[in-house]
């Protein structure tokens, strides 16, 4: 295939040479993002007179029977083209004659390839949303229904204080509702059109740059040429909001496999997302939790390749922007992966109440209220401190727990102690007395659910 550029060379391109500078075989997955800025690019031409209305009209309707043949499998992408914008131009002049060489008119790769990437990564980024939003809902459902499961938290991978499942699990309905913020805000920077920035310098001719974003469905147009076809601020984004959402997913992988290890065994996965080992048959793996766990770094990989080949590049285009691309797909189609089984495995496990409940039993974690115990009585918060410290040292020596000790082993250690103690510390109690905002106790898990609900709402609007 000719290349675009062939008038001022009188040599061909060495083989290996147009091997190494081609980018066909990662960028041609941009095909109708490609034809779709082709299309509004005509149409744009055809409106200001730089072309015939005729002859705008031949080109978008080729160029959209293109795109079918391609979906259809009726066309095959030539694996020889330099790149995608070379083989839609190559494919539409074949068909078409001089009339699809008039397409390019006003428009350079530069400013072709940084419309592609844009559409194509806001694409991207909705189907990204769209499982997110899914795993969001899940979290919702999971929520309410663990909203009264009463299971240990942990500081220092240590035994802590008292709470729900369902409190536990709407930290992680923050973070990803987090996420979808972020990737809102990515979007609009994202969505700004630099069709018509042509090389670097923009155009001679009447172009309408406006038009054509709206056709393209951007909130406006780049300002400033140069940087029109040089940002890639965009990609560098949208790359660390995949790479906070994948440590985001990666923490609560971290807690999955925890909690489904005999050690902990307060979950159980379903079979359809666990595998076993091929020499110990009693095995049941986390695989899937320990996948998206370790492909966290992969997308991280993403992030710092992207900034590390930006941070260098003079204005405006250079030929190492063309190393954007593999990097942020590459992040898209993990997280998408990731979020494809993630989800459902959440949903099909099995929560295992009553071990959570022994485990919050035996970790002293009421030892917290047994001070605010005293703090009621009228003893200072450090006072009150010390004498549960001292009783929790007293449990670990004797083999017991702060429910199981009498009143009158209490009263060795302060006379602050009546019957109603014991009230104080049921574990149930506990928890349901941390009604403050945002707390444990149940009905406060019942206005977070409530507010993500509205939230999620109001971030999907």
């Amino acid at each position: 295939m000719e290349k675009l550029w062939t008038g001022r060379f009188k040599k061909a391109l060495d083989a290996e040479v147009n091997d190494f500078n081609s980018s066909i075989r990662f960028d041609s997955r941009m095909y109708r993002q490609d034809i779709t800025g082709s299309i509004a690019h005509a149409s744009m031409l055809g409106k200001q007179g730089i072309i015939t209305p005729a002859e705008a009209e031949e080109i978008k309707e080729n160029l959209a029977q293109i795109l079918a043949d391609l979906d259809a499998g009726a066309l095959e992408i030539d694996p020889m083209a330099e790149d995608i914008h070379s083989f839609v131009e190559a494919a539409l002049t074949a068909r078409i004659g001089d009339t699809g060489k008039k397409l390019h008119t006003a428009r350079s790769r530069n400013d072709q390839v940084a419309v592609d990437i844009r559409l194509y990564l806001r694409d991207r980024l909705d189907a990204v949303k769209t499982q997110l939003t899914a795993l969001c809902r899940e979290l919702l459902r999971l929520a309410t229904e663990h909203r009264d499961t009463i299971m240990p938290g942990y500081t220092h991978l240590q035994r802590a204080q008292p709470i729900t499942f369902g409190h536990q699990l709407m930290a992680y309905e923050m973070m990803f509702l987090r996420d979808i913020d972020r990737l809102n805000d990515c979007r609009k920077r994202m969505n700004v059109s630099p069709l018509g920035s042509c090389a670097l310098a923009g155009t001679t001719f009447d172009t309408d740059r406006y038009y054509e974003a709206e056709l393209l469905g951007f909130d406006g147009i780049s300002e400033n040429s140069i940087d029109g076809v040089s940002d890639r601020d965009f990609i560098i984004e949208l790359s660390s909001a995949f790479s906070i959402l994948m440590m985001h997913l990666s923490r609560f992988s971290e807690e999955i496999i925890l909690w489904c290890s005999w050690e902990f065994k307060f979950i159980e996965l379903d079979d359809a997302y666990s595998t076993g080992s091929s020499i110990m048959p009693q095995k049941k793996n986390p695989d899937i939790a320990e996948l998206v766990r370790g492909k966290t770094g992969r997308v991280y990989g993403d992030l710092m390749g992207i900034l590390t080949v930006m941070k260098g590049i003079p204005l405006a285009y250079n030929k190492d922007m063309q190393e954007d691309k593999e990097g942020v797909f590459d992040a898209a189609d993990t997280v998408e992966q990731c979020l494809k089984v993630f989800t459902p495995m959440l949903a099909t496990m099995r929560v295992l109440k009553e071990n959570m409940k022994n485990a919050a039993a035996k970790g002293f974690i009421n030892a917290t209220d047994c001070a605010d115990y005293l703090v009621t009585k009228g003893l200072p918060f450090r006072t009150a401190y010390k004498i549960t410290g001292e009783i929790v040292g007293y449990c670990v020596e004797t083999g017991k727990t702060l429910e199981s000790l009498t009143q009158d082993e209490y009263l060795q250690f302060s006379d602050k102690f009546e019957p109603d103690l014991f009230g104080s510390i049921d574990m149930a109690v506990c928890v349901a007395k941390r009604t403050s905002a945002g707390g444990a106790a149940p009905q406060s898990v019942d206005k977070e659910i409530l507010w993500a609900e509205n939230r999620l709402k109001t971030l999907l609007d």
